[in-house]
């Protein structure tokens, strides 16, 4: 009896050429950049744009893995640059050194009782009591609590203002922060999911926006936790600092570090993706009815693709954070921590691990080197026309190129959403016959 044999040939890899002429492009760039500014500038400038690859990693994960459009990752960054703050700064022994920490735990405490007594109140329905009258004792009971648990607490926080100015920090390594960055990101990613996953495109972007925010205007008023619009500097590096090494090597041993954090990040990130879960993910994100219909649990796998979406933008956040040296509330815009690290993803491609890292260096690239380069055009059109026309030079020069930034990047995602809407690096979904 004859068999018939079928023999499977592999597909001979393709050389990625389109890979190798962007980042060689991008690397012209780099060495433009050094050529021009600097040394000490363009090393910022790559450390900085490092630091922006890891949020758009975890931004990239969350939308190109799963399809979920966080528009808040400026609060996810601000947790992580509270974190980076707090573990690493200075023991401050005029609150620990008092009678303050006890005050302050004595009042957490009662907020921990308050939630425990509320939590409590919302189930006497098990115990007979009609639905009705347990939620007015419910709201009753939290309106009450609230007000008692806040007046103290406003007390134990005006002392400690006004004797120690705040709570100060832990005096660890910058790497604890870094570490607790991405765990309280990633914690409280975890309560805004279990709330905000339900919703669908724009309403979980509005939700998580409106979060961001509240993030924001917490650590901004919290002064005696963060000192609010006062700042908090310097912030200890993990290297050594620009006033043991120079600013040159202290800035390319902070990039080595940043360096090896974003190949390890990538490596994970692209054993998961390939591997049964990542394929998992990205069929949920296609077709949740039929991932359902397959048995997944949609809901739980969502979940953990949000969180681990936040642990990165957390430890971007905190890795950012120490290095620019200073904790300001203030700082945290949505243009620069949000939709920038937007416009790296679309760029870059979502779902496309290497071509978020070369969206972020490009992005990050033009929206730093538009500024000086707006200058330069502008005092050479104002020179001309000085001599051509006896033009007056206008005052604002400055404040006008540092305008042009807004100006490149809305035309830059103008004209890849036009010509390149899966991004220059797509992601490259196989496909089996």
């Amino acid at each position: 009896m004859d068999k018939t044999r079928t023999d499977t040939v592999a597909a001979p890899r393709r050389f990625p050429l389109r890979e190798a002429l962007l980042f060689l492009v991008l690397l012209a760039a780099v060495l433009g950049v050094y050529g021009v500014m600097g040394a000490a500038y363009s090393t910022r400038m790559l450390v900085e744009a490092a630091c922006y690859a890891i949020l758009a990693l975890g931004l990239t994960i969350q939308w190109g893995y799963a399809g979920q459009f966080n528009a808040g990752v400026m609060g996810f960054v601000a947790l992580g640059g509270f974190c980076a703050m707090f573990f690493s700064v200075p023991v401050n022994e005029a609150f620990w050194g008092s009678e303050l920490p006890g005050e302050l735990g004595r009042v957490l405490l009662y907020g921990v009782g308050a939630v425990i007594l509320v939590v409590g109140a919302c189930r006497l329905d098990r115990l007979g009591v009609p639905k009705k009258l347990r939620t007015v004792i419910a709201v009753l009971l939290a309106v009450v609590l609230y007000m008692v648990v806040i007046s103290a607490f406003r007390e134990v926080t005006d002392q400690i203002e006004s004797r120690a100015d705040f709570v100060g920090g832990l005096g660890l390594p910058a790497w604890v922060g870094w570490i607790f960055g991405g765990a309280l990101a990633g914690g409280v990613g975890y309560f805004i999911g279990r709330i905000c996953l339900g919703l669908r495109s724009d309403y979980l972007a509005i939700a998580t926006i409106g979060i961001a925010e509240i993030i924001k205007a917490f650590l901004k008023n919290s002064d005696w936790l963060t000192r609010g619009t006062a700042t908090v500097s310097p912030l200890p590096w993990p290297v050594p600092g620009p006033a043991e090494v120079g600013f040159t090597l202290a800035r390319a041993l902070y990039f080595s570090v940043t360096a090896v954090l974003i190949a390890v990040i990538f490596f994970l990130l692209h054993r998961a993706y390939h591997a049964p879960w990542g394929r998992m993910i990205r069929a949920i994100r296609d077709n949740e009815v039929s991932a359902s219909a397959m048995g997944k649990n949609i809901n739980r796998r969502r979940l953990e693709i949000f969180v681990l979406g936040c642990i990165l933008m957390g430890i971007g956040g905190a890795v950012l954070g120490s290095f620019n040296s200073l904790f300001d509330p203030q700082g945290y815009l949505p243009l620069n921590h949000t939709f920038l690290v937007l416009v790296m993803v679309i760029l870059g491609g979502p779902g496309n691990n290497l071509g978020t890292i070369f969206g972020a260096v490009a992005v990050y690239i033009i929206w730093l080197m538009s500024e000086p380069l707006a200058l330069f055009l502008m005092e050479l059109a104002v020179s001309f026309g000085e001599g051509a026309f006896g033009w007056d030079a206008p005052t604002n020069l400055d404040s006008r190129a540092l305008q042009a930034r807004v100006l490149v990047i809305g035309l830059l995602i103008t004209l890849v959403l036009r010509f390149a809407p899966k991004g220059l690096l797509p992601e490259k979904v196989k496909h089996v016959d």
